[in-house]
């Protein structure tokens, strides 16, 4: 399953409410205040790519724990793969979405995206020649904006995780082959890329990211869904708290692997037909358009509804039956007209604005303070729930 696809050729904690609970991101006023303060206590690290700014912005409150018999809230979470801002205006787009409607996201970055094609030999990718990626390199531009909107995105409370680099896919330097020391090296470089742009760029007129990388990175997602059973042993050695990079999942509630949270997609009904398909928009493409991604366009407003549906049905069978975590993926990308891009808009404004109090649209990094902030007997009570079996207080 190809990810990203940005700038290549070949298409391969008790965490905010929503609606009349909501949580937005305050006035425009708040804004410029927010990032003001940022400015001002930002302290540079490194070749001052990266600044520690303090406490990131517009976080939830401590999570409680669930009170015994007490209903789960229904979490939601939207993660974006890649993360680079290619001048389509997707990155922008979905912040306004989120900024608009009370919604926190993760966005998954590539370290690649931080990195100058004429720097490329820095990159050193496990089974690979150095300096080879599956994927492109993005221009001078494009980098900039990527820059901006990572740093933008995480002063609007946003959590910053890791796409990895190269995103090899299938032959002999393919992720699914490398051992945890490998994915230790890959996941290095990607900080590095990431705290190292000003110095490998030479941009001078850029602020720094405000946060410091190596804390900041609590999680990724592997590309094409490979590789995890490697990955776990170098996300636990390195103190990370989740990882969304299972090939597939059921909407049950999520358990740790080697001590780190296990968020994978998950299985969706697919309006239409029997089976039911992973919760990303490369899938419902490769559903509707046996991989095309500029399919006839006559197909699109049905295809662009049913996704709309796909995404609507996940969320309603967690939300009404056993309130599972929903996982949604997605990539910056205008496949077939941008009708996968139009899908996950209308699917949170309908998720957000259905204004159930208990609905919470967060980032990983944040459902995992809700869990960990949980007795552990009432999170294995509910696991024990089945997909679609509908959750009733215990007695």
């Amino acid at each position: 399953m190809p990810d990203t696809g940005i700038g290549r050729r070949a298409l391969l904690g008790a965490a905010l409410a929503v609606g009349a609970a909501g949580c937005g991101l305050g006035s425009g006023e708040d804004q410029v205040a927010v990032r003001a303060r940022a400015r001002a206590r930002a302290r540079p690290i490194g070749d001052g790519s990266t600044a520690d700014a303090g406490p990131q912005p517009l976080q939830p409150p401590p999570p409680e724990r669930l009170e015994p018999g007490q209903k789960p809230p229904q979490f939601v979470v939207f993660s974006w793969d890649g993360a680079g801002e290619t001048g389509n205006g997707l990155f922008p787009r979905f912040r306004r979405l989120a900024r608009d409607h009370g919604v926190r996201m993760t966005f998954f970055l590539t370290g690649l995206y931080c990195l100058p094609e004429s720097r490329k030999s820095l990159y050193r990718p496990p089974n690979n020649r150095p300096g080879a990626s599956a994927i492109g390199y993005l221009g001078d531009d494009h980098i900039r904006e990527t820059l901006r909107n990572i740093r933008e995105a995480w002063l609007e409370g946003h959590e910053i995780g890791t796409h990895f680099n190269g995103h090899f896919c299938s032959g002999p330097g393919s992720v699914a082959r490398w051992t945890p020391a490998q994915w230790e090296s890959e996941i290095e470089q990607a900080v590095s890329f990431v705290t190292s742009w000003r110095t490998n760029t030479g941009f001078t007129d850029l602020e720094p990211l405000p946060f410091d990388y190596r804390k900041e990175l609590v999680g990724g997602r592997s590309p094409c869904l490979l590789g995890q059973r490697n990955l776990l042993p170098a996300a636990a050695r390195l103190g990370w708290r989740y990882d969304a990079s299972s090939p597939g999942g059921r909407q049950v509630w999520p358990r740790r692997r080697m001590g780190v949270w296990d968020f994978p997609l998950q299985l969706i009904p697919l309006p239409g037909h029997s089976f039911e398909l992973l919760s990303m928009d490369y899938n419902l493409l490769a559903n509707q358009s046996r991989n095309s991604t500029k399919a006839p366009p006559v197909h699109y407003p049905a295809w662009r509804r049913q996704a709309t549906e796909a995404y609507l049905a996940g969320f309603r069978r967690a939300y009404e039956t056993n309130r599972a975590p929903y996982f949604i993926g997605n990539h910056f990308e205008q496949w077939n007209g941008g009708i996968y891009m139009d899908a996950v808009e209308e699917a949170v404004k309908r998720i957000a604005d259905e204004k159930h109090r208990d609905v919470r649209l967060v980032s990983f990094r944040q459902l995992c303070d809700w869990l960990d902030a949980q007795d552990p007997a009432v999170l294995e009570g509910l696991r024990r729930l089945k997909v679609g079996e509908k959750w009733a207080p215990a007695g």
